[in-house]
Protein backbone atom coordinates (compact mmCIF):
# COMPACT_ATOMS: atom_id res chain seq x y z
CA UNK A 1 0.00 0.00 0.00
CA UNK A 2 1.22 3.52 -0.81
CA UNK A 3 2.39 5.37 2.30
CA UNK A 4 0.14 8.33 1.50
CA UNK A 5 -2.94 6.12 1.33
CA UNK A 6 -1.99 4.43 4.62
CA UNK A 7 -1.45 7.87 6.15
CA UNK A 8 -4.94 9.10 5.20
CA UNK A 9 -6.57 5.93 6.54
CA UNK A 10 -4.61 6.07 9.79
CA UNK A 11 -5.50 9.70 10.46
CA UNK A 12 -9.10 9.34 9.34
CA UNK A 13 -9.55 6.74 12.08
CA UNK A 14 -7.62 8.76 14.67
CA UNK A 15 -9.65 11.89 14.09
CA UNK A 16 -12.95 10.02 14.26
CA UNK A 17 -11.90 8.39 17.52
CA UNK A 18 -10.71 11.76 18.86
CA UNK A 19 -14.08 13.34 18.09
CA UNK A 20 -15.79 10.59 20.06
CA UNK A 21 -13.36 10.89 22.96
CA UNK A 22 -13.87 14.65 23.10
CA UNK A 23 -17.64 14.15 23.13
CA UNK A 24 -17.27 11.61 25.95
CA UNK A 25 -15.19 13.99 28.08
CA UNK A 26 -17.51 16.93 27.46
CA UNK A 27 -20.52 14.80 28.30
CA UNK A 28 -19.12 13.58 31.62
CA UNK A 29 -18.05 17.10 32.56
CA UNK A 30 -21.46 18.46 31.68
CA UNK A 31 -23.24 15.75 33.69
CA UNK A 32 -20.87 16.29 36.64
CA UNK A 33 -21.42 20.05 36.53
CA UNK A 34 -25.11 19.43 37.27
CA UNK A 35 -24.20 17.92 40.66
CA UNK A 36 -24.30 20.13 43.77
CA UNK A 37 -20.82 21.65 44.03
CA UNK A 38 -19.02 24.93 44.53
CA UNK A 39 -18.20 27.28 41.66
CA UNK A 40 -14.49 26.56 42.19
CA UNK A 41 -15.04 22.81 41.92
CA UNK A 42 -17.04 23.24 38.72
CA UNK A 43 -14.33 25.45 37.22
CA UNK A 44 -11.65 22.91 38.13
CA UNK A 45 -13.59 20.25 36.28
CA UNK A 46 -13.57 22.29 33.08
CA UNK A 47 -9.91 23.20 33.56
CA UNK A 48 -9.16 19.49 33.90
CA UNK A 49 -10.79 18.79 30.55
CA UNK A 50 -8.60 21.41 28.86
CA UNK A 51 -5.58 19.90 30.59
CA UNK A 52 -6.39 16.42 29.29
CA UNK A 53 -6.21 17.76 25.73
CA UNK A 54 -3.21 20.03 26.47
CA UNK A 55 -5.21 23.03 25.30
CA UNK A 56 -5.15 25.25 28.39
CA UNK A 57 -2.83 27.83 26.83
CA UNK A 58 -4.66 27.96 23.49
CA UNK A 59 -7.99 28.36 25.27
CA UNK A 60 -6.66 31.23 27.43
CA UNK A 61 -5.63 33.15 24.30
CA UNK A 62 -9.22 33.36 23.07
CA UNK A 63 -11.52 33.08 26.10
CA UNK A 64 -11.42 35.34 29.19
CA UNK A 65 -12.76 32.78 31.69
CA UNK A 66 -13.15 29.05 32.15
CA UNK A 67 -16.80 28.04 32.33
CA UNK A 68 -19.11 25.46 30.78
CA UNK A 69 -20.30 27.62 27.90
CA UNK A 70 -16.82 28.76 26.86
CA UNK A 71 -15.17 25.34 27.10
CA UNK A 72 -17.96 23.59 25.22
CA UNK A 73 -17.87 26.25 22.49
CA UNK A 74 -14.07 25.87 22.25
CA UNK A 75 -14.11 22.07 22.25
CA UNK A 76 -17.10 21.64 19.92
CA UNK A 77 -17.29 24.36 17.28
CA UNK A 78 -14.14 26.51 17.47
CA UNK A 79 -12.52 26.17 14.03
CA UNK A 80 -9.25 27.53 15.38
CA UNK A 81 -9.00 24.50 17.68
CA UNK A 82 -7.92 21.59 15.50
CA UNK A 83 -8.83 19.17 18.30
CA UNK A 84 -12.42 20.42 18.54
CA UNK A 85 -15.16 18.08 17.39
CA UNK A 86 -15.60 20.34 14.34
CA UNK A 87 -11.89 20.12 13.55
CA UNK A 88 -11.79 16.35 14.03
CA UNK A 89 -14.87 15.54 11.94
CA UNK A 90 -13.70 17.85 9.16
CA UNK A 91 -10.25 16.22 9.15
CA UNK A 92 -11.75 12.72 9.22
CA UNK A 93 -13.94 13.54 6.21
CA UNK A 94 -11.08 15.15 4.26
CA UNK A 95 -8.83 12.15 4.84
CA UNK A 96 -11.67 9.85 3.76
CA UNK A 97 -12.29 11.94 0.63
CA UNK A 98 -8.61 11.70 -0.30
CA UNK A 99 -8.76 7.88 -0.34
CA UNK A 100 -12.32 7.20 -1.48
CA UNK A 101 -11.01 4.48 -3.77
CA UNK A 102 -9.68 2.53 -0.77
CA UNK A 103 -13.01 2.73 1.09
CA UNK A 104 -16.35 1.08 0.48
CA UNK A 105 -19.24 3.30 -0.53
CA UNK A 106 -20.84 2.74 2.87
CA UNK A 107 -17.75 3.96 4.74
CA UNK A 108 -17.44 7.12 2.65
CA UNK A 109 -21.13 7.93 2.88
CA UNK A 110 -21.06 7.49 6.66
CA UNK A 111 -18.16 9.93 7.00
CA UNK A 112 -19.69 12.45 4.62
CA UNK A 113 -23.17 12.28 6.15
CA UNK A 114 -21.73 12.69 9.65
CA UNK A 115 -20.03 15.93 8.63
CA UNK A 116 -23.10 17.34 6.89
CA UNK A 117 -25.49 16.39 9.69
CA UNK A 118 -23.10 17.74 12.33
CA UNK A 119 -23.09 21.16 10.70
CA UNK A 120 -26.87 21.12 10.42
CA UNK A 121 -27.14 20.36 14.15
CA UNK A 122 -24.75 23.17 15.05
CA UNK A 123 -26.72 25.63 12.91
CA UNK A 124 -29.93 24.45 14.61
CA UNK A 125 -28.34 25.08 18.04
CA UNK A 126 -28.82 21.46 19.07
CA UNK A 127 -25.79 21.76 21.38
CA UNK A 128 -27.38 24.55 23.38
CA UNK A 129 -30.79 22.87 23.43
CA UNK A 130 -29.62 19.49 24.76
CA UNK A 131 -25.85 19.01 25.23
CA UNK A 132 -26.20 15.41 26.46
CA UNK A 133 -28.17 14.35 23.37
CA UNK A 134 -25.72 16.18 21.10
CA UNK A 135 -22.71 14.40 22.57
CA UNK A 136 -24.53 11.07 22.43
CA UNK A 137 -25.11 11.65 18.70
CA UNK A 138 -21.37 12.24 18.13
CA UNK A 139 -20.55 9.01 19.97
CA UNK A 140 -23.17 7.11 17.97
CA UNK A 141 -21.74 8.34 14.65
CA UNK A 142 -18.28 7.17 15.71
CA UNK A 143 -19.71 3.75 16.63
CA UNK A 144 -21.47 3.66 13.27
CA UNK A 145 -18.27 4.55 11.44
CA UNK A 146 -16.34 1.71 13.10
CA UNK A 147 -19.16 -0.76 12.57
CA UNK A 148 -19.53 0.06 8.87
CA UNK A 149 -15.76 -0.14 8.44
CA UNK A 150 -15.45 -3.58 10.02
CA UNK A 151 -18.65 -4.82 8.43
CA UNK A 152 -18.02 -3.79 4.81
CA UNK A 153 -14.28 -3.48 4.16
CA UNK A 154 -11.96 -6.19 2.94
CA UNK A 155 -9.72 -7.42 5.77
CA UNK A 156 -6.55 -6.14 4.15
CA UNK A 157 -3.96 -3.48 4.91
CA UNK A 158 -6.46 -0.63 4.60
CA UNK A 159 -8.54 -2.02 7.46
CA UNK A 160 -5.45 -2.72 9.55
CA UNK A 161 -4.21 0.88 9.30
CA UNK A 162 -7.68 2.12 10.27
CA UNK A 163 -7.60 -0.14 13.33
CA UNK A 164 -4.10 0.96 14.32
CA UNK A 165 -5.16 4.60 14.18
CA UNK A 166 -8.31 3.96 16.20
CA UNK A 167 -6.67 2.09 19.06
CA UNK A 168 -3.52 4.20 19.28
CA UNK A 169 -5.75 7.28 19.68
CA UNK A 170 -7.98 5.50 22.20
CA UNK A 171 -5.00 4.41 24.32
CA UNK A 172 -3.68 7.98 24.38
CA UNK A 173 -7.04 9.39 25.44
CA UNK A 174 -7.75 6.82 28.15
CA UNK A 175 -4.33 7.45 29.69
CA UNK A 176 -4.87 11.23 29.66
CA UNK A 177 -8.33 10.91 31.18
CA UNK A 178 -7.04 8.66 33.96
CA UNK A 179 -4.09 10.87 34.72
CA UNK A 180 -6.04 14.11 35.09
CA UNK A 181 -9.08 12.66 36.85
CA UNK A 182 -7.08 10.58 39.31
CA UNK A 183 -4.91 13.56 40.15
CA UNK A 184 -8.03 15.58 40.90
CA UNK A 185 -10.07 12.94 42.73
CA UNK A 186 -7.80 10.23 44.09
CA UNK A 187 -4.77 12.13 45.36
CA UNK A 188 -6.16 12.38 48.87
CA UNK A 189 -7.49 8.84 48.74
CA UNK A 190 -4.10 7.29 48.10
CA UNK A 191 -2.12 9.87 49.98
CA UNK A 192 -4.02 9.52 53.26
CA UNK A 193 -5.43 6.01 53.16
CA UNK A 194 -6.43 5.29 56.70
CA UNK A 195 -4.98 8.58 57.89
CA UNK A 196 -8.33 10.16 58.61
CA UNK A 197 -10.01 7.18 60.15
CA UNK A 198 -9.75 8.55 63.66
CA UNK A 199 -10.72 12.12 62.80
CA UNK A 200 -8.71 15.21 63.72
CA UNK A 201 -10.24 15.87 67.11
CA UNK A 202 -12.43 18.75 65.89
CA UNK A 203 -16.22 18.75 65.51
CA UNK A 204 -18.76 16.32 66.81
CA UNK A 205 -19.16 12.71 65.77
CA UNK A 206 -22.51 13.63 64.22
CA UNK A 207 -20.92 16.38 62.10
CA UNK A 208 -18.07 14.10 61.09
CA UNK A 209 -20.48 11.36 60.08
CA UNK A 210 -22.59 13.73 58.02
CA UNK A 211 -19.55 15.17 56.23
CA UNK A 212 -18.20 11.69 55.59
CA UNK A 213 -21.48 10.57 54.07
CA UNK A 214 -21.64 13.63 51.83
CA UNK A 215 -18.04 13.03 50.74
CA UNK A 216 -18.77 9.41 49.86
CA UNK A 217 -21.84 10.43 47.86
CA UNK A 218 -19.85 13.01 45.91
CA UNK A 219 -17.04 10.50 45.30
CA UNK A 220 -19.52 7.91 44.05
CA UNK A 221 -21.06 10.30 41.51
CA UNK A 222 -17.68 11.53 40.29
CA UNK A 223 -16.16 8.06 39.93
CA UNK A 224 -19.30 6.69 38.29
CA UNK A 225 -19.24 9.63 35.87
CA UNK A 226 -15.65 8.79 34.92
CA UNK A 227 -16.62 5.17 34.33
CA UNK A 228 -19.59 6.24 32.23
CA UNK A 229 -17.31 8.45 30.13
CA UNK A 230 -15.57 5.29 28.90
CA UNK A 231 -18.74 3.14 28.88
CA UNK A 232 -17.35 1.30 31.88
CA UNK A 233 -19.97 1.66 34.62
CA UNK A 234 -21.90 -1.52 33.89
CA UNK A 235 -18.67 -3.37 33.13
CA UNK A 236 -17.24 -2.34 36.52
CA UNK A 237 -20.33 -3.65 38.29
CA UNK A 238 -20.16 -6.93 36.39
CA UNK A 239 -16.43 -7.48 36.97
CA UNK A 240 -16.01 -6.31 40.58
CA UNK A 241 -19.51 -6.43 42.09
CA UNK A 242 -18.24 -3.87 44.58
CA UNK A 243 -18.57 -0.25 45.56
CA UNK A 244 -16.59 2.01 43.26
CA UNK A 245 -13.00 2.12 44.50
CA UNK A 246 -10.33 4.21 42.75
CA UNK A 247 -7.73 1.44 42.62
CA UNK A 248 -10.23 -0.89 40.94
CA UNK A 249 -11.21 1.82 38.45
CA UNK A 250 -7.50 2.16 37.62
CA UNK A 251 -7.11 -1.60 37.25
CA UNK A 252 -10.14 -1.81 34.94
CA UNK A 253 -8.97 1.00 32.68
CA UNK A 254 -5.30 0.04 32.60
CA UNK A 255 -4.85 -3.72 32.89
CA UNK A 256 -8.11 -5.48 31.99
CA UNK A 257 -7.77 -6.81 28.41
CA UNK A 258 -11.52 -7.52 28.28
CA UNK A 259 -12.41 -3.86 28.88
CA UNK A 260 -12.69 -2.36 25.33
CA UNK A 261 -11.24 1.05 26.21
CA UNK A 262 -8.49 -0.11 28.59
CA UNK A 263 -4.83 0.48 27.82
CA UNK A 264 -4.25 -3.28 27.66
CA UNK A 265 -7.08 -3.86 25.17
CA UNK A 266 -5.91 -0.98 22.97
CA UNK A 267 -2.32 -2.22 22.86
CA UNK A 268 -3.46 -5.76 22.05
CA UNK A 269 -5.24 -4.37 18.98
CA UNK A 270 -2.32 -2.15 17.96
CA UNK A 271 0.16 -5.04 18.17
CA UNK A 272 -2.10 -7.49 16.33
CA UNK A 273 -2.66 -5.09 13.44
CA UNK A 274 0.99 -4.03 13.28
CA UNK A 275 1.90 -7.69 12.82
CA UNK A 276 -0.41 -7.86 9.80
CA UNK A 277 1.19 -4.89 8.02
CA UNK A 278 4.79 -5.57 9.06
CA UNK A 279 7.57 -4.67 6.64
CA UNK A 280 11.36 -5.09 6.84
CA UNK A 281 11.90 -1.68 8.45
CA UNK A 282 9.21 -1.97 11.13
CA UNK A 283 10.97 -4.48 13.44
CA UNK A 284 11.96 -1.88 16.04
CA UNK A 285 8.48 -0.33 16.13
CA UNK A 286 6.92 -3.75 16.54
CA UNK A 287 9.39 -4.59 19.31
CA UNK A 288 8.49 -1.44 21.23
CA UNK A 289 4.78 -2.08 20.78
CA UNK A 290 5.21 -5.66 21.97
CA UNK A 291 7.20 -4.51 24.99
CA UNK A 292 4.48 -2.08 25.97
CA UNK A 293 1.85 -4.77 25.49
CA UNK A 294 3.81 -7.17 27.72
CA UNK A 295 4.18 -4.58 30.48
CA UNK A 296 0.39 -4.22 30.54
CA UNK A 297 -0.24 -7.95 30.25
CA UNK A 298 1.92 -8.81 33.26
CA UNK A 299 1.48 -5.62 35.28
CA UNK A 300 -0.13 -5.43 38.72
CA UNK A 301 -2.17 -2.45 39.86
CA UNK A 302 -0.68 -2.45 43.36
CA UNK A 303 2.82 -2.13 41.89
CA UNK A 304 1.70 0.66 39.56
CA UNK A 305 0.09 2.60 42.40
CA UNK A 306 3.06 2.02 44.70
CA UNK A 307 5.47 3.58 42.19
CA UNK A 308 3.05 6.41 41.31
CA UNK A 309 0.14 6.43 38.90
CA UNK A 310 1.01 9.83 37.43
CA UNK A 311 4.58 8.76 36.66
CA UNK A 312 3.33 5.51 35.13
CA UNK A 313 0.77 7.22 32.88
CA UNK A 314 3.21 9.95 31.86
CA UNK A 315 5.68 7.28 30.78
CA UNK A 316 2.92 5.39 28.98
CA UNK A 317 1.94 8.52 27.03
CA UNK A 318 5.57 9.10 26.07
CA UNK A 319 5.83 5.53 24.82
CA UNK A 320 2.58 5.78 22.84
CA UNK A 321 3.79 9.01 21.26
CA UNK A 322 7.10 7.34 20.42
CA UNK A 323 5.16 4.46 18.90
CA UNK A 324 3.17 6.88 16.74
CA UNK A 325 6.42 8.41 15.47
CA UNK A 326 7.73 4.94 14.67
CA UNK A 327 4.58 3.97 12.78
CA UNK A 328 4.77 7.21 10.82
CA UNK A 329 8.42 6.57 9.96
CA UNK A 330 7.88 2.95 8.94
CA UNK A 331 4.59 3.11 7.07
CA UNK A 332 3.16 6.60 6.58
CA UNK A 333 4.02 10.02 5.23
CA UNK A 334 6.79 11.15 7.61
CA UNK A 335 5.75 13.64 10.30
CA UNK A 336 7.08 17.17 9.97
CA UNK A 337 10.05 17.76 12.26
Amino acid sequence: MLSRTADHLFWMARYMERAENTARMLDVNYQTSLLPQSADAAEQGWRGLLSISELTGVFAEHYPRVDARSVMDFMVRDEGNLSSITGCLRAARENARAVRGALTTEVWETQNQTWLEFNRMLAGRELERDPAAFFEWVKFRSHLSRGVTVGTMLMDEALHFLRIGTFLERADNTARLLDVKFHALAGDYFGSSGGNAGGNGHGTAKESGREGKESLEVDFYHWSAILRSVSGFEIYRKVYRNVIRPELVAELLILRPDMPRSLAACMNEVVANLERVANPQSNETRRRAGRLQSDLQYGRIDEILATGLHAYLTQFLDRVNDLGVGISRDFLVPMAA
